[in-house]
Parts: structure tokens; C-alpha cells; sequence
């Protein structure tokens, strides 16, 4: 459905894309993650034909963004990072605005929307500028979605939106890849990694991996302790002195530690922690997250 080859953008001397190849199959979600200025922004621009890329190619439904760039216009849907809708209209006057742009109605496609759009239906009349984060999102899947689009791409969907609400937007995504949608989203918000088909992740411009959440897990090298203490910051600091310390990543009110081998003596470890005035610790072997992966693959 997307076959992204070798995509490189530079922005002056900033290079925002290093050469990123990745293929999204048909009824997929994929989920592109990485932090701020990873690039991933820049990626779905190109996408959408917003912006050129300097070099590589990238086509929907064997459509060149580039040269196809007006049909391409007409099978996607794009949500950006930024709610971008008209503020001084309706809710109800956003999506007819949408809808005719497409050159098609909400009676049409209703039915495609109707889950989401039933959150948002009592406010129909209220300004768009005047809805709270979570009916803004809403409102912009639907006119996103109004004209059925074959791919569905969403920027940073969720960003600042609340837990509830994050939760019911992702419940929307599996309902909609059941309509025959493919989806592409990124996201900087890990534990959303884990509701993709497939994750690639993004750092500094280039693909760091791409596989399924499981598959990303199962991959990571290392035993992984979680360590507690009533002391937990100077507990830190003293573990990244330790010889043998690999990685002391604060998650929380906990630690993640690893070793330079790949199993970890925790007695050893408990002992050096003692001398060094920490008695009341704790730790215990955790099954790495997407995070300890992601996190992992930068440090390398």
C-alpha cells in the first residue's frame, strides 16, 4: 500500500531523513516512533506531497507522490500534528466543508464516521475553536476520514490529549483498519508502540528498526533490573560509576539497569550499592518494554 524508498530531506545543513526505506502492507497499522525532531513529521509531509524530497521515492497504491501528487491527494487522508481545521466554523460546517472538497456528503460516508462523530454530534453547532482537545481530535479524524480514504496518515494524534480520551482514539483506529483503511501514525508515546501491527523507530533522521512490538522486545540483548531505593537519585549516580554498568535509565520511581554482559550478578551488584551507603534496595528481573529497546538501539 506504501512503499517509502530511500527518502532523504535536508532542511540547509540539518538533515531531517537519512535515506528511510519502509514498506506498509494493506490493512496495516504502522506505527513510526520516535521523539521530537526525529523526522518523522517531514516523512509524512512527503506523503501527502506537501513537501519534495531531495532524493528516493515514495508512492501510495503505486502512486509517485511527486508526479502523481493529485491523485494521491484523493486516496489519503492526513491529520497533522497541529489541529488545522477552521476555527471560526461549525463543527457540523468543518465536516460539510471537508465533504464537498472530496465531492462527496456526510449522509455518503456517515456510517464510516459515525462511531467517532457521535462523540462530537451534540456540540454540531459549537465553533470548532471552542471544543477541548479530545472533541478537536475527534473532529478531525472525521473530516480526515469523510471521503473514505484508502490511507489514513496521522501525525502525532494524541499528543496533549488526555489518557481517556488517547484510549478511545486508539479503539477508533482498530475499528477503522477494519473498514479496509490502512493506517499510518506516529507517535513519541511508547506504550502506543504496542497497539501498532508494526513499529519502525526513528531517531535523528534515521530508521533505527522495523518489527512487529513483540518482535522489538524479544530482540533486546540484555537482562534488564529494576532497582528501587528510598534514595533513588544518588542510587543512579553511583550505578553509572559501577564497572561493569552498561545503561541507569530512571523510569519513574525506579531504575533500569543493565550490564556490559548479558546476565547481571546481583549480589555483586547488591554489595557495591552497600559500601557505597545503600541498604535499602531493591531488585527484581523486568521484561523489557518498548522503551528499554528504543532506548537500547540509540545508545548504540
Amino acid at each position: 500500500m506504501i512503499r517509502i524508498d530511500n527518502i532523504s530531506k535536508s532542511y540547509g545543513y540539518r538533515l531531517a531523513l537519512d535515506s528511510v526505506s519502509i514498506h506498509v502492507d494493506e490493512n496495516e497499522i504502522f506505527g513510526l516512533i520516535g521523539p521530537d525532531g526525529a523526522g518523522k513529521t517531514s516523512l509524512f509531509r512527503i506523503l501527502c506531497s506537501l513537501i519534495l524530497p531531495d532524493s528516493g521515492n515514495a508512492k501510495i497504491r503505486n502512486l509517485d507522490v511527486v508526479t502523481d501528487y493529485r491523485e494521491v491527494r484523493k486516496i489519503i487522508g492526513y491529520m497533522p500534528g497541529r489541529f488545522s481545521l477552521y476555527q471560526d466554523l461549525t463543527v457540523e460546517e468543518n465536516l460539510e466543508f471537508f465533504a464537498t472538497v472530496f465531492g462527496t456528503s456526510i449522509k455518503e460516508n456517515y456510517e464510516l464516521i459515525k462511531d467517532i462523530y457521535e462523540h462530537i454530534e451534540p456540540f454540531k453547532n459549537r465553533k470548532a475553536g471552542k471544543l477541548s482537545g479530545g472533541m478537536k481530535q475527534k473532529l478531525a479524524l472525521s473530516c480526515a476520514l469523510i471521503h473514505r480514504p484508502a490511507v489514513l496518515i496521522l501525525d502525532e494524534p494524541t499528543t496533549g490529549v488526555d489518557a481517556v480520551s488517547r484510549k478511545e482514539f486508539w479503539e477508533m483506529l482498530s475499528r477503522i483498519r477494519e473498514e479496509g483503511i490502512t493506517v499510518i501514525v506516529s507517535t513519541p508515546y511508547m506504550d502506543e508502540a504496542q497497539l501498532c501491527d508494526r513499529v519502525g523507530l526513528l531517531q535523528n533522521g534515521e530508521l533505527l528498526t522495523i518489527n512487529t512490538p513483540e518482535g522489538i522486545i524479544q530482540a533486546y540483548p540484555k537482562d534488564i533490573l529494576s532497582i528501587q531505593s528510598d534514595n533513588l537519585y544518588n542510587v543512579l549516580m553511583d550505578l553509572r560509576d559501577y564497572p561493569l554498568a552498561h545503561s541507569s535509565l530512571l523510569f519513574g520511581h525506579e531504575v533500569h539497569y543493565t550490564e556490559k554482559g548479558e546476565n547481571i550478578d546481583q549480589h555483586q551488584l547488591k554489595e557495591y550499592l552497600n559500601k557505597k551507603g545503600h541498604y535499602n534496595v531493591e531488585m527484581n528481573l523486568l521484561k523489557p518494554g518498548i522503551e528499554d529497546s528504543f532506548l537500547e538501539l540509540m545508545k548504540e
